[in-house]
């Protein structure tokens, strides 16, 4: 027997047609299920459009995730019915692990960010909070300090991602509870 039509039922391959029925159901099922997309909020119509103060990364990645969805962001915050304020955004990191020269092998790098949210009157939407957040970076004495630093500058910017989808998880379950 030939192994030519192995793989087939029929004589005809299963095409592309199948795919797109699983993509179809996939689909359906997320989307009854609540699922959403990392970063998606509902702001009321009362509360948008709205504006986020802030100076730093967290700031720009709150921002970098509204792009694209329904909530409308205006850059002057007296237009703004919702102020998402990035309060403070503060990074740190110490040593965890020297070699036997005393040369640091690891650090934890921290990231605090502390924000909250009022409405146009300045009424608190969301009360003052902080997001901390650890991640450890194994520096290896013996590689360049240019990409130790590339690498370092890189988790730093991973962990504002990370916080700017604290402040959106936080603020949709504020927005729900309203």
């Amino acid at each position: 027997m030939s192994r030519r039509g192995a793989g087939r039922q029929g004589g005809r391959s299963a095409g592309p047609h199948r795919w797109l029925t699983v993509a179809l159901l996939l689909a359906l099922v997320t989307g009854g299920c609540g699922f959403r997309l990392r970063g998606s909020l509902d702001v009321p119509p009362a509360l948008s459009p709205v504006y986020i103060q802030s100076g730093g990364l967290v700031g720009d990645a709150v921002a970098a995730r509204l792009q694209g969805t329904a909530v409308q962001v205006t850059d002057r915050p007296g237009d703004a019915r919702l102020l998402i304020r990035i309060l403070s955004e503060q990074r740190g990191s110490r040593v965890i692990a020297v070699d036997r020269q005393g040369r640091s092998l690891a650090f934890l790098l921290s990231y605090q960010v502390a924000f909250d949210a009022v409405d146009g009157d300045g009424q608190p939407v969301l009360e003052r909070q902080v997001v901390s957040l650890d991640r450890t970076f194994d520096d290896n004495p013996e590689v360049a300090t240019l990409g130790k630093q590339l690498e370092s500058d890189i988790i730093q910017q991973q962990m504002a991602d990370d916080a700017a989808d604290q402040v959106l998880l936080r603020l949709r379950a504020a927005l729900a509870a309203r």
